[in-house]
């Protein structure tokens, strides 16, 4: 193993110097000029497996729709997510409006303190409690996400694979060692800020990198090699199509994902999915007995380009058929019971995977 004798040698230096880089160096954040917990557990929530770039307006439209756990405990479930579309990973939509309902039924709008009290909310773990903890009321409990354990690794040499289950207590005593007690929050803010801006996956600034004299990995040339992290599970790829089902007068029948699914609660189309290739006609598909009562009345739609959406370990390749149909034509259909009719500006409001809201950006009925 790569580690030092004393992994934590030199804990004050090197927190002293992590926190001046940061005064010096940290993006301005609106989140990080608030002590309220209520923005700060937003933020995270929004921030988790989602770029800053890409989470900024969501946090900012957030803010201006719900300005507290209150406003948020109240909102309906369908307009958290569909001001969530977008950002994908909807489970943590639908934790994040558990969570705001229980702060505000169980502990009187206040969120606790605690760093082990936080975790017993919806949609907080580890790294979430750490952060509201140490952000909103200077807890020392050192926060530990992906960039943290980048910085860690690199400069004790700690070669525990990142993603096996005894990573987090590995981590979290090296950084429990190392916090400034003082100043708990800063230091948190700038070890993550630090993994984020300088000491990078592929390209760290080893060069001009303030802790070069106490990196394990730069004296041992094992930046490329540290953290070590083992291979993620293959991904999948699926292959979907949508039968586009349009009244005469522009309304499109769709319906909610059902409870246990990515997409839950999430409005799409009718889906039929084939094996092992998109086609580029229904007709090709296995037998379906609404596919076939549709060709049979309207043997001309519209297919449109293949897309593709990318989950997290999955990749779908869709195309969409579009059926538009005459009132008279649709009165001879049954559908299934939890289809319902959407007209366009109806459908703009309801949640949708970004996969259907841009079909739905393309189309033209």
């Amino acid at each position: 193993m790569y580690k030092q004798d004393n992994p934590i040698k030199n804990s004050h230096l090197v927190a002293a110097k992590l926190i001046d880089w940061y005064l010096r160096n940290h993006r301005d954040l609106p989140w990080r000029q608030s002590r309220d917990p209520y923005r700060i557990w937003l933020s995270e929530i929004i921030l988790q497996q989602t770029r800053v770039q890409q989470g900024l307006p969501y946090y900012q439209r957030f803010i201006e729709a719900y300005p507290s756990v209150q406003a948020l405990a109240a909102a309906p479930e369908q307009e958290v997510l569909r001001l969530w579309q977008g950002l994908g990973y909807y489970r943590r939509a639908r934790n994040l409006h558990a969570c705001a309902r229980q702060v505000v039924e169980q502990h009187s709008g206040i969120f606790p303190q605690s760093y082990e009290v936080l975790q017993k909310l919806p949609g907080i773990g580890k790294y979430t409690a750490a952060a509201i903890a140490s952000f909103a009321f200077q807890k020392a409990v050192p926060v530990v996400d992906g960039n943290v354990y980048r910085v860690l690794a690199r400069l004790y040499g700690e070669t525990t694979d990142i993603a096996s289950p005894g990573a987090f207590k590995v981590f979290f005593n090296i950084g429990e060692q190392l916090i400034d007690r003082q100043q708990p929050d800063t230091f948190n803010q700038a070890i993550m800020e630090f993994g984020a801006l300088h000491c990078t996956p592929l390209k760290p600034l080893c060069l001009y990198c303030p802790l070069q004299q106490q990196c394990w990995a730069f004296a041992h040339s094992q930046q490329h090699v540290l953290p070590v992290k083992s291979k993620k599970a293959a991904v999948r790829f699926r292959y979907f199509h949508y039968l586009v089902i349009v009244s005469a007068d522009g309304k499109m029948l769709m319906r909610a994902r059902p409870a246990g699914d990515i997409w839950q609660g999430l409005y799409d189309f009718y889906l039929l999915e084939s094996a092992l290739t998109l086609h580029e006609e229904p007709e090709a598909l296995e037998e379906d007995p609404l596919l076939q009562e549709l060709l049979r009345l309207q043997p001309m739609y519209e297919a449109s380009p293949a897309y593709s959406h990318q989950l997290t370990h999955q990749r779908l390749h869709v195309r969409f058929f579009l059926f538009k149909l005459a009132e008279k034509q649709l009165r001879k259909l049954v559908f299934p019971p939890e289809f319902v009719w959407f007209s366009p500006s109806e459908a703009e409001q309801i949640p949708k995977p970004v996969l259907i809201q841009n079909y739905l950006k393309d189309v033209r009925f």
